[in-house]
């Protein structure tokens, strides 16, 4: 069986996508995986085939663009360039590896392309998704930013809403170019494009666990839940020498990211820093953009480009990040108590929901500052509720089941 998989964005995208990939390689499929060449080795990693889509550059100058983690900008940014700009390239790309009759397509949630080869030649097709934002509802509805979803807000209301962003927001955004693909494909137009036609008839899979995001009786009944997949590129080797010199040397650090992609992460840094030394505690900052850092840091405070988190959490003392999918399941894993900055996309919704688990606290942006970090992280790393609640949710956490699941849903489709 061959499997063509879409993994677009950023390392939070594509690790838990390479590391299904990977999954499938070991039960001895054929796997392909479409990406910027930024992940080529990533995906070279676990033994699939890179497809290249857009450039180095491309990358680099998506992450640099400051309106790319603004709560409305941004998604809209996303919309445009990583949906729109590169629906026909994608498309074209996975046409010509589609293997008839052998291929089963694995749609990232940026890629529409996936979702119009399936209508257009009847391929199998999965829709993958990592958070529960995708998962629309009337019902536990996910935090969306300017949306009121809290329980008391009539379920005609939600609707309402939903309808109002597809007619006019993401309709007008994305229309115009899918329907004039589909034109020229010969097939007819579609509206409220991200309401159902978005997802597979076939199956739809939340890369989640029901404790996290139960299932709610108005998702689409192709959806099935695994568990978080928990893979961000190990490798064999461990912990770099100079990664283990500096856990070793003292009590476990604090570790902060404001995730892989972001570049424009001062504010967020500087109360890192400031947040350690006021707290008299340890540091690790990770960020592959370094000129993001306070100019000198303290002798308890280093940086780091990449180090794989879960290698590193579970000898850390507290978690402090943006909110991605990613790190908050790298995070449940570690047992560790999370202090949240969410910014844009799933992470408002991610870090809610975090909370409610009892194992981490919110602070938005503007309010983000070494006093506000100082009080949370103190609460944080003291209270034992949050200990009992960190350690019990720490143990439901199941990775290669999580794969292994996903492996089997995928293959039941090609009987």
């Amino acid at each position: 069986m061959h499997f063509l998989m879409t993994a677009l964005g950023s390392y939070g995208d594509v690790h838990p996508i390479a590391g299904l990939g990977g999954a499938l390689r070991r039960r001895g499929h054929q796997v392909s995986i479409v990406a910027n060449p930024h992940f080529q080795s990533v995906v070279e990693s676990v033994g699939a085939e890179h497809i290249a889509l857009g450039t180095l550059e491309d990358y680099d100058l998506f992450a640099e663009l400051p309106d790319i983690w603004h709560p409305v900008r941004g998604p809209m940014l996303v919309m445009r360039v990583a949906v729109v700009e590169l629906l026909r390239e994608l498309h074209a790309t996975l046409e010509s590896n589609l293997r008839q009759g052998e291929t089963v397509l694995v749609a990232h949630p940026l890629d529409l392309a996936s979702r119009l080869l399936q209508e257009q030649y009847e391929i199998p097709l999965a829709s993958l998704f990592l958070a529960p934002l995708a998962f629309r509802s009337v019902h536990d509805t996910p935090k969306l930013d300017k949306f009121l979803t809290a329980d008391w807000v009539p379920k005609w209301l939600k609707r309402f809403q939903y309808w109002s962003v597809d007619r006019f927001v993401i309709d007008r955004v994305i229309s115009p170019e899918l329907n004039a693909l589909r034109d020229e494909l010969g097939m007819p137009p579609v509206d409220r494009i991200l309401h159902e036609w978005y997802y597979s008839p076939q199956l739809v899979l939340g890369m989640f666990p029901d404790w996290f995001a139960p299932t709610q009786p108005d998702w689409l009944p192709q959806t099935h839940l695994t568990d978080f997949p928990l893979w961000d590129q190990p490798g064999d080797e461990g912990l770099s020498h100079e990664v283990e010199e500096f856990l070793r040397g003292g009590e476990p650090p604090i570790v902060f990211t404001p995730g892989s992609a972001m570049a424009h992460g001062q504010n967020f840094f500087q109360a890192a820093v400031d947040a350690c030394r006021m707290l008299g505690r340890r540091g690790i900052l990770l960020t592959k953009y370094p000129e993001q850092l306070p100019r000198e840091l303290p002798s308890g405070v280093r940086h780091f480009s990449f180090v794989p988190l879960s290698q590193l959490l579970p000898r850390a003392a507290a978690f402090v990040h943006h909110g991605g999918i990613g790190s908050c399941s790298q995070g449940l894993s570690a047992g560790l108590p999370q202090l949240i900055m969410p910014m844009a996309y799933d992470q408002p919704d991610n870090a809610e929901r975090l909370c409610r688990l009892g194992v981490a606290k919110a602070i938005v942006p503007k309010k983000f500052r070494a006093n506000t970090v100082v009080h949370a992280l103190d609460f944080l790393l003291s209270d034992q509720q949050t200990n009992e609640r960190v350690h019990h949710w720490a143990k439901q956490c199941n990775g290669p089941a999580a794969l292994l699941l996903c492996c089997e849903l995928l293959e039941g489709l090609i009987g």
